[in-house]
């Protein structure tokens, strides 16, 4: 009668010996997340920044970011970062890109993974204010730390581009708006002056939105209709959403 084959429990040991001696021998990259949150108010778009606490980048301004922690997916890092340094913990982040130039850091070679957002400056209370954070006009950036210009401006791109492929803009909006406020918004967003009649002929053959019956109230100009996005048909027929070419 043949005996059973003992456990290979020695063999085991050796594989994972052999994988451990592996990880080690691959370079030490340091991995980090930063978060580009946009933010929308007074028709304008704005980049949540800080100053960076680097003498190398004394009072240049700064994405959100930090290293990936190693027991971390990075979701959970970009969440975490987000949360650690505004105090938000009601914001959805997209994964965007990694920047990897072997240059990109001062102190060598850095990987980051760049996480973007697009909300309602007014909805979203900043509970954390150190290094300086606040609010800045995309427009109004300059020359940034590290390599954080190109990675907002990727983003920016990214996002002009995500904002006519879905209605993430009506998220913005107050729940009852105006064909301006919704022009204003998008302009804002692309960077561009829209005309207002095909503006309004465009979202007008999408049959998206609902007139309420409504007009402003105690405006400088001349009162505007007020109207609902159809929310509930959108995702009915989401399938057939071709998006929004200006």
């Amino acid at each position: 009668m043949m005996k059973k084959n003992a456990p290979q429990q020695p063999v085991e040991a050796a594989l994972i010996k052999n994988a451990d001696e592996l990880v080690r021998s691959y370079p030490a990259v340091p991995l980090t997340v930063d978060c580009v949150i946009f933010g929308f108010e007074e028709n304008k778009l704005k980049v949540l920044l800080i100053k960076s606490d680097l003498e190398i980048f004394e009072n240049k301004l700064s994405l959100l970011g930090d290293r990936v922690l190693d027991d971390e997916e990075l979701d959970e890092a970009a969440y975490r970062i987000l949360k650690e340094r505004t105090g938000m913990n009601d914001v959805f982040l997209d994964q965007v890109r990694v920047f990897s130039h072997p240059k990109r850091h001062p102190g060598g070679r850095v990987i980051t993974i760049a996480y973007c957002s697009l909300l309602n400056i007014n909805h979203h209370e900043l509970k954390i204010h150190d290094h300086d954070l606040h609010w800045h006009s995309v427009a109004s950036l300059k020359e940034m730390a590290f390599d954080h210009k190109e990675i907002v401006d990727y983003c920016y791109q990214w996002l002009q581009k995500r904002i006519q492929e879905h209605p993430l803009g009506f998220n913005l909006l107050p729940e009852k708006f105006s064909l301006r406020e919704l022009q204003n918004l998008y302009e804002a967003i692309l960077g561009i002056t829209l005309d207002r009649r095909n503006f309004r002929k465009k979202f007008a053959s999408m049959d998206l939105l609902i007139d309420i019956d409504e007009m402003e109230q105690d405006v400088p100009h001349r009162p505007g209709k007020l109207y609902k996005f159809n929310f509930e048909k959108y995702e009915r027929n989401k399938r057939k959403w071709v998006g929004i070419d200006f």
